[in-house]
Protein backbone atom coordinates (compact mmCIF):
# COMPACT_ATOMS: atom_id res chain seq x y z
CA UNK A 1 0.00 0.00 0.00
CA UNK A 2 1.02 3.45 -0.60
CA UNK A 3 2.09 5.28 2.84
CA UNK A 4 5.37 7.13 2.44
CA UNK A 5 6.13 9.77 -0.27
CA UNK A 6 9.27 7.37 -0.79
CA UNK A 7 7.21 4.90 -1.69
CA UNK A 8 9.60 2.13 -4.57
CA UNK A 9 9.65 3.96 -7.92
CA UNK A 10 7.99 2.29 -10.58
CA UNK A 11 9.52 2.77 -14.13
CA UNK A 12 7.96 4.61 -16.75
CA UNK A 13 8.47 3.72 -20.24
CA UNK A 14 9.19 6.21 -23.23
CA UNK A 15 5.42 5.20 -24.39
CA UNK A 16 4.03 5.92 -20.93
CA UNK A 17 5.89 9.17 -20.79
CA UNK A 18 4.87 10.58 -23.82
CA UNK A 19 1.01 9.11 -22.83
CA UNK A 20 1.28 10.97 -19.40
CA UNK A 21 3.60 14.18 -20.97
CA UNK A 22 1.33 17.35 -19.38
CA UNK A 23 0.44 15.05 -16.09
CA UNK A 24 4.49 14.83 -15.43
CA UNK A 25 4.83 18.60 -16.32
CA UNK A 26 2.07 19.64 -14.18
CA UNK A 27 2.66 17.33 -10.87
CA UNK A 28 5.89 16.08 -11.68
CA UNK A 29 7.41 12.71 -12.45
CA UNK A 30 7.90 10.90 -8.36
CA UNK A 31 4.03 11.68 -8.16
CA UNK A 32 3.26 10.31 -11.79
CA UNK A 33 5.10 7.03 -10.56
CA UNK A 34 3.22 7.12 -7.76
CA UNK A 35 -0.02 6.44 -9.67
CA UNK A 36 1.35 4.25 -12.16
CA UNK A 37 1.86 1.92 -8.99
CA UNK A 38 -1.36 2.31 -8.14
CA UNK A 39 -4.63 0.17 -7.76
CA UNK A 40 -7.83 1.45 -7.15
CA UNK A 41 -11.58 -0.16 -6.33
CA UNK A 42 -14.30 1.39 -8.08
CA UNK A 43 -17.75 0.65 -6.97
CA UNK A 44 -20.62 1.29 -8.73
CA UNK A 45 -20.71 2.13 -12.25
CA UNK A 46 -24.18 4.32 -12.91
CA UNK A 47 -22.94 8.20 -13.83
CA UNK A 48 -21.03 9.20 -10.92
CA UNK A 49 -19.02 5.89 -11.30
CA UNK A 50 -18.45 6.25 -14.85
CA UNK A 51 -17.06 9.85 -14.26
CA UNK A 52 -14.81 8.54 -11.78
CA UNK A 53 -13.51 5.69 -13.79
CA UNK A 54 -12.94 7.89 -16.28
CA UNK A 55 -11.03 10.34 -14.32
CA UNK A 56 -8.67 7.85 -13.03
CA UNK A 57 -7.82 5.92 -16.28
CA UNK A 58 -6.69 8.68 -18.00
CA UNK A 59 -4.45 9.72 -14.84
CA UNK A 60 -3.01 6.88 -15.51
CA UNK A 61 -2.98 4.45 -12.16
CA UNK A 62 -2.28 0.73 -12.64
CA UNK A 63 -5.31 -1.07 -12.22
CA UNK A 64 -8.72 -0.46 -11.74
CA UNK A 65 -11.28 -2.78 -10.59
CA UNK A 66 -15.09 -2.09 -11.39
CA UNK A 67 -17.19 -3.43 -8.77
CA UNK A 68 -21.27 -4.07 -9.78
CA UNK A 69 -23.83 -6.86 -9.62
CA UNK A 70 -26.65 -4.87 -10.97
CA UNK A 71 -27.64 -5.10 -14.86
CA UNK A 72 -27.78 -2.69 -17.47
CA UNK A 73 -31.24 -0.84 -17.71
CA UNK A 74 -32.62 1.58 -19.61
CA UNK A 75 -32.63 4.52 -16.83
CA UNK A 76 -28.94 3.50 -15.64
CA UNK A 77 -27.74 3.52 -19.46
CA UNK A 78 -28.74 6.83 -20.33
CA UNK A 79 -27.03 7.87 -16.78
CA UNK A 80 -23.64 6.84 -17.80
CA UNK A 81 -21.22 7.35 -21.46
CA UNK A 82 -19.55 4.00 -20.72
CA UNK A 83 -22.43 1.84 -21.18
CA UNK A 84 -23.04 0.94 -24.97
CA UNK A 85 -26.73 1.64 -26.38
CA UNK A 86 -27.23 -2.07 -26.85
CA UNK A 87 -26.18 -3.59 -23.38
CA UNK A 88 -29.54 -3.54 -21.40
CA UNK A 89 -29.79 -6.94 -19.63
CA UNK A 90 -26.02 -6.98 -19.19
CA UNK A 91 -23.91 -6.81 -16.40
CA UNK A 92 -23.14 -3.02 -15.48
CA UNK A 93 -19.52 -3.61 -14.93
CA UNK A 94 -19.17 -6.23 -17.84
CA UNK A 95 -21.01 -3.75 -20.21
CA UNK A 96 -18.77 -0.54 -19.14
CA UNK A 97 -15.40 -2.72 -19.53
CA UNK A 98 -14.80 -2.11 -23.23
CA UNK A 99 -15.02 1.84 -23.67
CA UNK A 100 -13.32 2.08 -20.18
CA UNK A 101 -9.73 0.06 -21.55
CA UNK A 102 -10.24 2.29 -24.89
CA UNK A 103 -9.90 5.18 -22.64
CA UNK A 104 -6.05 4.27 -22.22
CA UNK A 105 -4.69 0.76 -22.68
CA UNK A 106 -1.76 1.14 -20.17
CA UNK A 107 -4.24 0.77 -17.26
CA UNK A 108 -5.15 -2.77 -15.98
CA UNK A 109 -9.04 -2.63 -16.14
CA UNK A 110 -11.06 -5.50 -14.91
CA UNK A 111 -14.81 -5.85 -14.25
CA UNK A 112 -15.77 -7.77 -10.92
CA UNK A 113 -19.61 -8.98 -11.25
CA UNK A 114 -20.02 -9.65 -7.45
CA UNK A 115 -21.99 -8.08 -5.12
CA UNK A 116 -19.78 -5.99 -2.76
CA UNK A 117 -21.43 -7.05 0.27
CA UNK A 118 -20.28 -10.61 -0.11
CA UNK A 119 -16.53 -9.78 -0.29
CA UNK A 120 -14.17 -11.04 2.24
CA UNK A 121 -12.47 -8.57 4.28
CA UNK A 122 -8.91 -9.69 2.63
CA UNK A 123 -10.56 -8.78 -0.72
CA UNK A 124 -10.33 -5.09 -0.19
CA UNK A 125 -7.03 -5.41 0.75
CA UNK A 126 -5.38 -5.80 -2.53
CA UNK A 127 -5.97 -1.93 -3.14
CA UNK A 128 -4.20 1.42 -2.57
CA UNK A 129 -7.41 3.40 -3.07
CA UNK A 130 -11.13 2.30 -2.28
CA UNK A 131 -14.03 4.45 -4.19
CA UNK A 132 -17.70 3.44 -2.89
CA UNK A 133 -20.56 4.69 -4.54
CA UNK A 134 -24.45 3.34 -4.37
CA UNK A 135 -23.48 1.81 -0.81
CA UNK A 136 -25.30 1.53 2.04
CA UNK A 137 -24.08 3.37 5.44
CA UNK A 138 -23.46 0.09 6.93
CA UNK A 139 -21.07 -1.55 3.73
CA UNK A 140 -19.30 2.12 3.78
CA UNK A 141 -18.44 1.93 7.42
CA UNK A 142 -17.59 -1.10 7.61
CA UNK A 143 -14.88 -0.53 4.72
CA UNK A 144 -13.53 2.36 5.94
CA UNK A 145 -12.92 1.02 9.08
CA UNK A 146 -10.83 -2.43 7.63
CA UNK A 147 -8.70 -0.39 5.95
CA UNK A 148 -7.68 2.12 8.68
CA UNK A 149 -5.06 -0.26 9.90
CA UNK A 150 -3.96 -0.80 6.66
CA UNK A 151 -3.62 2.70 5.40
CA UNK A 152 -5.75 2.32 2.60
CA UNK A 153 -7.64 5.35 1.29
CA UNK A 154 -11.09 4.76 1.15
CA UNK A 155 -13.11 7.52 -0.90
CA UNK A 156 -17.35 7.66 -0.76
CA UNK A 157 -19.49 9.61 -2.98
CA UNK A 158 -23.17 9.71 -4.47
CA UNK A 159 -25.29 11.85 -6.82
CA UNK A 160 -29.18 12.68 -5.87
CA UNK A 161 -30.63 14.73 -7.92
CA UNK A 162 -29.24 18.15 -8.16
CA UNK A 163 -26.84 17.03 -5.18
CA UNK A 164 -23.49 15.25 -4.27
CA UNK A 165 -21.10 14.64 -1.95
CA UNK A 166 -17.79 13.42 -1.40
CA UNK A 167 -16.60 11.89 2.00
CA UNK A 168 -12.24 10.99 2.11
CA UNK A 169 -10.64 9.59 4.63
CA UNK A 170 -6.59 9.05 4.01
CA UNK A 171 -6.11 7.92 7.30
CA UNK A 172 -4.63 9.57 10.88
CA UNK A 173 -1.45 10.47 8.68
CA UNK A 174 -1.46 11.08 5.32
CA UNK A 175 1.94 12.70 3.94
CA UNK A 176 1.73 14.63 0.72
CA UNK A 177 4.10 17.66 -0.81
CA UNK A 178 2.84 20.69 -1.56
CA UNK A 179 4.68 23.39 -4.09
CA UNK A 180 5.00 27.15 -2.20
CA UNK A 181 6.93 29.97 -3.14
CA UNK A 182 10.59 30.12 -2.59
CA UNK A 183 11.35 32.16 0.90
CA UNK A 184 14.25 34.65 -0.08
CA UNK A 185 15.65 36.37 3.32
CA UNK A 186 16.53 39.53 3.49
CA UNK A 187 20.02 41.53 3.15
CA UNK A 188 21.77 41.88 6.63
CA UNK A 189 23.51 44.74 5.47
CA UNK A 190 23.52 47.75 7.67
CA UNK A 191 22.55 50.22 4.79
CA UNK A 192 19.74 48.40 3.57
CA UNK A 193 17.21 49.92 6.43
CA UNK A 194 14.75 47.50 8.12
CA UNK A 195 12.49 46.51 5.57
CA UNK A 196 15.14 44.64 3.73
CA UNK A 197 15.69 42.23 6.47
CA UNK A 198 11.95 40.67 6.08
CA UNK A 199 11.77 37.49 4.39
CA UNK A 200 10.51 38.20 0.79
CA UNK A 201 8.60 35.58 -1.47
CA UNK A 202 9.95 35.53 -4.95
CA UNK A 203 7.23 34.16 -7.27
CA UNK A 204 9.45 33.06 -9.95
CA UNK A 205 11.28 30.21 -7.52
CA UNK A 206 8.85 27.39 -5.58
CA UNK A 207 10.01 25.00 -3.30
CA UNK A 208 8.08 21.35 -2.27
CA UNK A 209 7.31 21.26 1.06
CA UNK A 210 6.27 18.21 3.19
CA UNK A 211 3.18 17.76 5.35
CA UNK A 212 1.10 15.69 6.59
CA UNK A 213 -2.93 15.57 7.47
CA UNK A 214 -5.17 13.45 9.54
CA UNK A 215 -8.49 12.29 8.60
CA UNK A 216 -11.53 11.52 10.83
CA UNK A 217 -13.31 8.17 10.07
CA UNK A 218 -16.75 7.88 8.73
CA UNK A 219 -18.59 6.63 11.34
CA UNK A 220 -17.17 9.52 13.24
CA UNK A 221 -18.02 11.85 10.47
CA UNK A 222 -21.36 10.81 10.52
CA UNK A 223 -22.37 9.59 13.95
CA UNK A 224 -21.72 13.34 15.66
CA UNK A 225 -23.32 14.17 18.86
CA UNK A 226 -25.39 17.46 18.27
CA UNK A 227 -26.43 17.82 21.71
CA UNK A 228 -22.68 18.54 22.44
CA UNK A 229 -22.06 22.54 22.98
CA UNK A 230 -18.82 22.67 20.90
CA UNK A 231 -20.69 20.93 18.15
CA UNK A 232 -23.95 23.15 18.66
CA UNK A 233 -21.85 26.21 18.36
CA UNK A 234 -20.49 25.00 14.90
CA UNK A 235 -24.22 23.88 13.20
CA UNK A 236 -24.44 27.49 11.47
CA UNK A 237 -21.36 26.72 9.39
CA UNK A 238 -22.43 22.89 8.26
CA UNK A 239 -24.10 22.95 4.67
CA UNK A 240 -27.87 21.53 4.83
CA UNK A 241 -26.67 18.83 2.17
CA UNK A 242 -24.86 17.27 5.26
CA UNK A 243 -28.43 16.69 6.86
CA UNK A 244 -29.79 15.52 3.33
CA UNK A 245 -27.03 12.70 3.13
CA UNK A 246 -28.33 11.51 6.45
CA UNK A 247 -31.89 11.27 5.70
CA UNK A 248 -30.60 9.76 1.65
CA UNK A 249 -28.82 7.30 3.48
CA UNK A 250 -31.28 6.57 5.44
CA UNK A 251 -34.10 5.99 3.07
CA UNK A 252 -31.81 3.91 1.34
CA UNK A 253 -31.20 1.40 4.67
CA UNK A 254 -34.79 1.46 5.03
CA UNK A 255 -36.03 1.15 1.52
CA UNK A 256 -32.56 -0.99 -0.38
CA UNK A 257 -32.30 1.65 -3.16
CA UNK A 258 -32.90 5.41 -3.66
CA UNK A 259 -35.98 7.49 -4.40
CA UNK A 260 -37.66 6.62 -7.65
CA UNK A 261 -39.35 9.39 -9.90
CA UNK A 262 -41.68 6.92 -10.75
CA UNK A 263 -42.84 6.80 -6.82
CA UNK A 264 -42.22 10.57 -6.48
CA UNK A 265 -45.51 10.87 -4.33
CA UNK A 266 -44.81 8.30 -2.19
CA UNK A 267 -40.95 8.40 -2.24
CA UNK A 268 -41.39 12.15 -1.44
CA UNK A 269 -43.48 11.49 1.50
CA UNK A 270 -41.17 9.25 3.48
CA UNK A 271 -38.47 11.53 2.66
CA UNK A 272 -40.03 13.88 4.72
CA UNK A 273 -41.05 10.95 7.79
CA UNK A 274 -36.85 10.39 7.39
CA UNK A 275 -36.33 13.86 7.60
CA UNK A 276 -38.32 14.51 10.77
CA UNK A 277 -37.03 11.45 12.81
CA UNK A 278 -33.33 11.81 11.40
CA UNK A 279 -33.56 15.51 12.90
CA UNK A 280 -35.52 14.92 16.22
CA UNK A 281 -32.53 11.84 17.00
CA UNK A 282 -29.58 14.04 16.51
CA UNK A 283 -31.71 16.94 18.83
CA UNK A 284 -32.49 18.86 15.67
CA UNK A 285 -34.86 20.73 14.03
CA UNK A 286 -36.58 20.35 10.97
CA UNK A 287 -36.31 23.78 9.80
CA UNK A 288 -32.48 23.04 8.82
CA UNK A 289 -33.69 21.34 6.37
CA UNK A 290 -37.14 22.89 4.51
CA UNK A 291 -39.27 20.54 2.92
CA UNK A 292 -38.95 21.60 -0.88
CA UNK A 293 -35.77 19.24 -0.83
CA UNK A 294 -37.99 16.42 -1.91
CA UNK A 295 -38.26 18.20 -5.50
CA UNK A 296 -34.59 17.91 -6.29
CA UNK A 297 -33.01 15.12 -4.84
CA UNK A 298 -34.58 11.94 -7.41
CA UNK A 299 -32.40 10.45 -9.88
CA UNK A 300 -28.75 11.09 -10.89
CA UNK A 301 -28.36 14.31 -13.11
CA UNK A 302 -25.34 14.37 -15.68
CA UNK A 303 -24.37 17.53 -14.99
CA UNK A 304 -23.96 17.06 -11.37
CA UNK A 305 -22.30 13.57 -11.71
CA UNK A 306 -19.76 15.64 -13.79
CA UNK A 307 -19.08 18.19 -11.37
CA UNK A 308 -19.22 15.62 -8.28
CA UNK A 309 -17.25 12.75 -10.73
CA UNK A 310 -14.10 15.74 -11.67
CA UNK A 311 -13.94 16.75 -7.80
CA UNK A 312 -14.02 12.93 -6.22
CA UNK A 313 -11.25 11.70 -9.26
CA UNK A 314 -9.15 14.37 -8.64
CA UNK A 315 -9.09 13.82 -4.92
CA UNK A 316 -8.10 10.09 -5.44
CA UNK A 317 -5.15 11.01 -7.92
CA UNK A 318 -4.16 13.89 -5.16
CA UNK A 319 -3.93 11.45 -2.44
CA UNK A 320 -2.55 8.68 -4.55
CA UNK A 321 -0.08 10.54 -5.81
CA UNK A 322 0.98 12.24 -2.71
CA UNK A 323 0.89 15.62 -4.70
CA UNK A 324 -0.95 19.09 -3.06
CA UNK A 325 -3.09 18.99 0.19
CA UNK A 326 -6.55 17.00 0.00
CA UNK A 327 -9.73 18.03 1.08
CA UNK A 328 -11.10 17.39 4.50
CA UNK A 329 -13.07 15.55 4.92
CA UNK A 330 -16.19 16.14 2.92
CA UNK A 331 -17.08 17.96 -0.34
CA UNK A 332 -20.80 18.55 -0.88
CA UNK A 333 -22.35 20.60 -4.08
CA UNK A 334 -25.67 22.04 -4.86
CA UNK A 335 -26.82 22.28 -8.21
CA UNK A 336 -29.73 24.73 -6.98
CA UNK A 337 -26.93 27.17 -5.97
CA UNK A 338 -24.13 26.12 -8.65
CA UNK A 339 -21.15 26.29 -6.49
CA UNK A 340 -19.56 23.16 -4.40
CA UNK A 341 -19.14 24.07 -0.96
CA UNK A 342 -15.85 21.90 0.54
CA UNK A 343 -16.29 21.44 4.86
CA UNK A 344 -13.62 20.68 7.01
CA UNK A 345 -15.96 19.02 8.94
CA UNK A 346 -14.83 16.12 11.00
CA UNK A 347 -10.90 16.59 10.32
CA UNK A 348 -8.43 16.38 12.99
Amino acid sequence: MIDTIEKEDNIISEEEAAQYDRQIRLWGLDAQKRLRGSRVLLVGLRGLGAEVAKNLILAGVKGLTLLDHEQVTEESRRAQFLIPVDADGQNQAQASLERAQFLNPMVEVKADIDPVESKPDDFFFQFDAICLTRCSKDLMVRVDQLCASRNIKVFCGDVFGYHGYMFSDLGQEHHYVEEKPKVVKGSNEANDGPEAKKPKVDPNETTMVKKTASFCSLKAALEVDWTNEKAKSNIKRIPSDYFLLQVLLKFRTDKGRDPQPDSFAEDSHLLLQIRDDVLETMGLSSELLPNTFVSYCFSEMSPVCAVVGGVLGQEIVKALSQRDAPHRNFFFFDGLKGSGVVDYFGSK
